[in-house]
């Protein structure tokens, strides 16, 4: 692994310029380019003490053996050079966005002689109008179909057209009046590329110059007495608003924007874009990237601009951009736009109104793309594998880890202490042995102390279920090792033979801690997984390696290590490892806002005097929440069965004694986050399948 400090250029060799600068490898190749307003101040920042450095800076610095640069004249130059090399080059620690899925376009090839409309994917070629992308190829081919009845263009293929043309009759769209027949000299060449041009300047939104036109006609057929001719008309004007209601009005100014928007985790982005003409939604599109340095929001929507725009003509950039978060550099992003567009470019994030609610949908959007990327690699029986064999390899397990245990506590400043545990078998959720722990007796905020305690209460189960079962303690000793470590080739990571001794025999359900886990994952750092491990060795446990996953970094760590284990950046594992912890991270925080709730809604009603338990509950399963009891009147909580006047006048007295409900903001102490306003779903599992221990 070569050392900075080899290559280091020397003192004062570097320009105070902008600029752009490539890092290569010890073959030569290159492995990095970036710009710089600077060049001086950015590449002094590579060459500090590697321990101050991102994780995968740190990757990159140490696989370079040498840095070259290039100066010019201005940051919009520096802009356009840096793309360039990203395209010629291809570094491998550059972030790439790559379609999440192949998004078919309307074509017209107003490059040829007589223009075709067709639907297609791929690149784009030189010289054909490009419309879209659009979601789905059958829309695109409806709305076309219903525009070719007003706007007879060809969209036969060169083939078909070619033989019409040899025997002097054309295909069915020709007899049926949705093309004009060019092949067979029904309409000149110019004639031909007029209607195209007319179906071109319809799909870009000029939409009502042509309704208006087939109006002004249709009237004109009528005073003539031409009936026959204005019905055609009529109902070419329906399929042309036929056409229009596909895509709905968002805007109703007319803007012609693009609406980007990103959702991203420690290790991935995604991105989607709305095409918005017109004040319509003409298409949309998405991308997936790997995150391969330190790159915030801003850096990773400066990359995106730069590279969506980089390839597009004039014409395809739009008066207005919609972003999430302003490039830090956005006013050398927005003269590069407009630049190229040769017109001004507004780049701005949308505060209200409109704009910010199609941001928030593209967002959702966006969100959604992630989650169903990461779905259809956790779905897939190969990648599960390899994740499994990454973490045993990784963590130097002696086998893989075919059942995964991980441990999440969450808490508000030390008060309504939670924990949770989830289980992965065979690298998918087992959600009907997820647990909830609540942690009492416990003064302040220490989560060292609470993992400790959930820990130790799961394996005390563990062991009191095997002390009690002769059969799990005669597997343990024959094949014991094998199906209680949770590695056999089962889903359930049991043998047939142990199943009926992770039987209760006297409720007839699965003992909860009949078997011990392949791996403890638990969600932190050194702190957390020397007190998981201190709880294991305590019990004289010593066969279920422990390790933890710190959020910050995605840093592994094991006990009695100093040092991380840092899995690489397309590990399936690391990858694994995230999802488990992400999970435990969200059943914990569902767990510990229901016990909040319910506090506090004890709280309030308790300063009514002679409100018991019974008349509590039904106050709340009238009203449905504390808010709305808040709100109700002395005759609406006369209402309940089991209330007089005197107790409904105590209650609303109570209540308004106490004000608004205010509540402070929930925290996770084990990341610094605050929970509230988080997003996260109930247990999507079966009611009854997490416990409370």
């Amino acid at each position: 692994m070569p050392d900075p400090v080899t290559y280091r250029p020397a003192p004062g060799s570097i320009p105070d310029a902008p600029g752009v600068y490539r890092f290569r490898d010890d073959t030569g190749r290159v492995i990095y380019v970036g710009k710089a307003k600077s060049l001086r101040a950015r590449l002094s920042s590579y060459f500090q003490d590697l321990a101050n450095l991102h994780p995968r800076t740190q990757t990159m610095v140490t696989s370079a053996a040498s840095v070259d640069w290039t100066v010019v004249a201005n940051e919009v130059e520096a802009l356009q050079l840096e793309y360039s090399w990203i395209k010629e080059f291809d570094p491998r620690f550059n972030v790439k966005y790559r379609d999440d899925k192949s998004y078919p376009w309307l074509a017209i090839t107003l490059n040829e002689e007589y223009p075709r409309v067709m639907v297609g994917r791929g690149a784009k070629r030189k010289g054909v109008r490009y419309f879209g992308p659009y979601s789905h190829a059958w829309a695109i081919r409806e709305t076309v179909d219903l525009l070719l009845r007003v706007f007879p263009m060809r969209s036969c293929s060169n083939g078909v057209f070619k033989r019409s043309q040899q025997i002097g009759r054309p295909c069915l769209l020709g007899y049926i009046g949705k093309c004009a027949a060019p092949c067979v000299d029904r309409v000149s060449a110019e004639e031909h590329r007029a209607i195209a041009e007319d179906f071109s300047t319809f799909l870009s939104g000029q939409t009502q110059k042509h309704i208006k036109r087939l109006e002004r006609e249709m009237h004109q057929a009528s005073d003539a007495l031409e009936f026959e001719r204005a019905a055609r008309l009529r109902d070419d004007i329906g399929a042309l608003e036929k056409a229009m209601a596909k895509n709905t009005v968002v805007l109703g100014d007319g803007t012609d924007a693009d609406v980007i928007a990103l959702t991203e985790d420690p290790l991935e982005a995604a991105v989607q874009i709305f095409y918005v003409r017109g004040g319509r939604i003409r298409g949309q599109r998405g991308w997936v990237a790997d995150k391969v340095d330190d790159a915030g929001s801003a850096d990773l929507v400066e990359r995106f601009l730069q590279q969506l725009y980089s390839g597009e003509s004039a014409d395809a950039i739009p008066r207005e951009i919609l972003v999430p978060v302003l490039p830090d550099e956005h006013d050398v992003l927005r003269a590069w736009l407009t630049d190229r567009r040769g017109a001004n470019v507004s780049l701005r994030v949308p505060r209200r109104g409109d704009k910010k609610a199609l941001l928030d949908t593209v967002t959702r959007n966006a969100g959604e793309a992630l989650a169903r990327h990461k779905t259809r690699r956790a779905s897939d029986l190969t990648t599960r594998n390899r994740a499994l064999e990454e973490l045993q390899l990784g963590l130097g397990l002696s086998e893989a880890p075919l059942r995964i245990e991980c441990f999440d506590v969450s808490n508000l400043q030390g008060s309504q202490i939670v924990a949770s545990m989830v289980v992965f078998e065979d690298a998918l959720p087992r959600k009907s042995d997820y647990r909830r722990f609540v942690v009492k007796g416990m003064d302040g905020q220490n989560d060292v102390a609470a993992m400790h305690e959930v820990v130790s209460r799961r394996f005390r189960r563990y062991l009191d279920e095997r002390s009690q079962s002769p059969e799990i303690e005669a597997l343990d000793s024959d094949d014991g090792d094998r199906v209680l470590n949770g590695s056999s080739a089962g889903r359930d990571g049991r043998s047939r033979g142990a199943s009926a001794a992770l039987i209760d025999p006297e409720t007839g359900r699965p003992r909860r801690f009949a078997y011990a886990p392949g791996l403890l994952v638990v969600d932190g750092g050194p702190p957390q997984v020397t007190a998981a491990q201190r709880a294991l060795d305590e019990l004289g446990i010593d066969d279920v390696p422990v390790c933890g996953l710190a959020k910050r970094l995605e840093e592994v760590w094991l006990p009695g290590q100093e040092d991380p284990v840092v899995l690489p950046r397309t590990s399936e594992g690391l990858y694994l490892l995230q999802r488990i912890r992400d999970e435990a991270h969200r059943f914990a925080i569902a767990h510990h806002r229901t016990r909040r709730s319910k506090s506090m809604t004890r709280s309030a009603l308790d300063a009514v005097p002679g409100l018991g338990e019974v008349r509590r509950k039904a106050l709340l399963r009238h009203f449905g929440s504390l808010r709305k009891l808040r709100a109700a009147s002395v005759e609406e909580i006369c209402e309940v069965p089991g209330f007089g006047r005197r107790t409904a006048e105590s209650v609303v007295r109570a209540l308004a004694s106490q004000g608004p409900a205010r509540t402070a903001p929930a925290v996770n102490t084990a990341t610094g986050e605050i929970l509230d306003g988080e997003q996260v779903a109930e247990d999507p599992g079966d009611p009854g399948a997490a416990q409370e221990e």
